[in-house]
């Protein structure tokens, strides 16, 4: 499994055969390294909740690709509006797609959809955690720290890719408690430095994390890890 960073908290995870986009937010992005156009043909996209960071450009990528989207039930009803694709789903639902098991966990954040000046009620966030046989992925979404973590540690995650801006998200202390609720093999951090106040020192994040015994890897946009069994 090829695990690329896009920048923001946007990754394309390239599975065997299939190509999986989660929160693709490109148009506006400024640590995006490509355009929309610049991307291979998507077969799924996983949406965390429906900021606009976050479901960023699905609605174009879906009807370009038509891409299946991953998602709550109630962004899923506003994209089926928008003529697009999806599988509908809520925390703690677990469902096996043509490129692994996923399962819907808890996030603390919001989820409302911002249009024309009003906020559209965007269900609960999520993260997801995506098993493969090439190994087992976890997306927090934007969350706080929280107590379901500890539950994640049963899951053998491979790659724990977590928020460290602080503001919206966990900080950088947070999050290394977070490490060590999960215990995961290897961690990527997102959702920091793409505007100033969610700025966070990667490096000290590194080092407080790898201290513990475990890789981090800080990837730029446009860089990629692979891992497999």
């Amino acid at each position: 499994m090829r695990i690329k960073f896009l920048g923001h908290a946007s990754f394309l995870l390239e599975i065997g055969d299939h190509r999986v986009i989660i929160d693709p937010f490109i148009s506006g992005n400024p640590q995006s390294p490509i355009s929309v156009d610049d991307l291979p043909k998507v077969d799924y996209i996983l949406v965390t909740h429906g900021h606009g960071d976050h479901m960023g450009d699905t609605v174009e990528i879906a009807k370009k690709y038509d891409s299946i989207v991953i998602t709550n039930f109630e962004i899923s009803v506003y994209l089926e509006g928008k003529g697009v694709k999806t599988h509908s789903m809520h925390i703690g639902g677990k469902y096996e797609f043509p490129f692994g098991t996923v399962k819907m966990f808890p996030a603390l954040h919001g989820s409302g959809i911002v249009t024309n000046h009003s906020v559209i009620y965007g269900g609960n966030p999520c993260g997801f955690l995506i098993r493969t046989d090439e190994g087992t992925v976890y997306h927090a979404g934007d969350t706080g720290l929280s107590m379901e973590m500890k539950l994640l540690e049963m899951e053998k995650v491979d790659v724990a890719i977590l928020p460290i801006g602080g503001n919206y998200v966990m900080d950088v202390e947070d999050a290394v408690i977070a490490v060590d609720f999960i215990k995961p093999k290897m961690v990527i951090p997102m959702h920091y430095n793409t505007w100033d106040i969610i700025r966070a020192d990667e490096n000290k994040f590194k080092n407080l994390v790898e201290g513990k015994g475990i890789k981090c890897s800080i990837l730029k946009p446009g860089e990629y890890v692979e891992i497999g069994r």
